[in-house]
C-alpha cells in the first residue's frame, strides 16, 4: 500500500468524506514520509511491540506501525475521520480504532483488554493544546507503556529536555525527567505537515523509568515543592516556598533550606532533581514536626 503522506492523497480523502481539518483538534497530518522513518527508527520498533496511538487522523502513521509491529490500538476523538480510518487502514487485522477522547477514556480497562500483560509504547502526533494534560496523565497515572514517543511543539519538547539555570527549565522538566529519560529522535519543520502550523515540532522519546532517580519522604510534598519554586521564577526559594501550596511560614522554609544546604537567596531554576528531592524530604520533616 502507498503511504498517505502524498498531499494529493489526503486532498483526495477530505473531498470524499466532506472532511475538513479541525482548528479546535489541532489536526495537522504528516505529509513527509522522511519524517515517518524517523520516528519508526528513533522508536526502536519491533515485529512483537504493541503500540497505543493517539490521534491516528486518517492513519498516516498507523499504516506504518501496523506494518512494523504486532498490535496497534489507535484512540481517534473525531468521528468525521472514523470512515476514512476504515477506508485507509481497515484491512490491516492488527488494528484496533477506538473513537474516544484518551483523557476520558477508562485507561485501566483499555490495557486490561487491549494489551493484559504487555507494556506497548505510546506513539502520537499531539495536539499542542494537550501535550502537557495527555503525557502527565500517562506518567502521573503510571500507565503501564514502556515509552512514550510523541510528536510536540519543539518549544515544549525543549522544556522537558531542560537543564537547571536555564530559560526552559521549569516544573515541567523536572516532572518529565522524575518519570522518564527523555531524548529527541528528531525535529520536524512546520512545513512537514499539512496544514502548515505556525511553529517546528520535535519527537521527543520518553522512555519510562523502572525506578525514580531520587529517593522521597513524600512524591506529593516532592511535586508541591517544585510546583511553588517554579510558580513566580523571579521569587527566592524562601519567599516562593513560604508563600505557595506548602503552607508553610518562613522560618519552616529556612529551617528547611539549611538543613539541605541551600541559600535562601537560590531560585528555583538554579536547582537539580537531586537537590529539589532533598529539599523536599527536609520539607516533609519540618512539616511532620510541627
Amino acid at each position: 500500500m502507498d503511504r498517505l503522506t502524498s498531499p494529493r492523497t489526503i486532498k483526495y480523502i477530505m473531498e470524499k468524506y466532506g472532511f475538513r481539518f479541525s482548528k479546535s483538534l489541532g489536526q495537522n497530518f504528516i505529509i513527509d514520509s522522511n519524517v515517518l522513518d524517523r520516528i519508526i527508527d528513533g522508536s526502536e520498533l519491533s515485529e512483537t511491540d504493541h503500540i497505543l496511538e493517539i490521534g491516528p487522523g486518517i492513519g498516516v502513521m498507523t499504516q506504518v506501525l501496523c506494518e512494523n509491529c504486532e498490535k496497534v490500538v489507535a484512540v481517534e476523538i473525531d468521528s468525521a475521520l472514523i470512515p476514512v480510518l476504515e477506508e485507509t487502514v481497515g484491512a490491516f487485522e492488527n488494528l484496533k480504532v477506538i473513537h474516544n477522547d484518551v483523557l476520558k477514556l477508562d485507561l485501566k480497562a483499555l490495557f486490561e483488554s487491549e494489551f493484559r500483560a504487555k507494556k506497548p509504547k505510546l506513539i502520537a502526533n499531539l495536539p499542542y493544546y494537550v501535550t502537557t494534560p495527555i503525557i502527565m496523565k500517562f506518567l502521573e497515572e503510571r500507565v503501564p507503556v514502556s515509552d512514550l514517543i510523541v510528536m510536540i511543539q519543539k518549544e515544549v519538547a525543549d522544556r522537558m529536555m531542560a537543564v537547571p539555570s536555564t530559560k526552559a527549565y521549569g516544573a515541567l522538566s523536572v516532572a518529565v525527567q522524575y518519570f522518564t529519560e527523555p531524548s529527541i529522535v528528531t525535529t520536524v519543520s512546520r512545513g512537514s505537515f499539512m496544514p502548515m502550523p505556525n511553529v517546528d515540532s520535535s519527537v521527543i522519546r520518553l522512555k519510562v523509568r523502572a525506578n525514580p532517580p531520587v529517593i522521597l519522604e513524600s512524591e506529593a510534598i516532592f511535586f508541591k515543592t517544585i510546583k511553588d519554586a517554579f510558580g513566580k521564577r523571579r521569587k527566592t526559594l524562601l519567599n516562593a516556598l513560604s508563600s505557595g501550596i506548602l503552607g508553610m511560614n518562613k522560618d519552616q522554609v529556612r529551617t528547611a533550606l539549611a538543613a539541605s544546604g541551600l541559600s535562601e537567596n537560590l531560585r528555583g531554576e538554579a536547582l537539580d532533581i537531586d537537590q529539589f528531592a532533598t529539599l523536599s524530604n527536609e520539607i516533609f520533616k519540618v512539616m511532620k514536626t510541627n
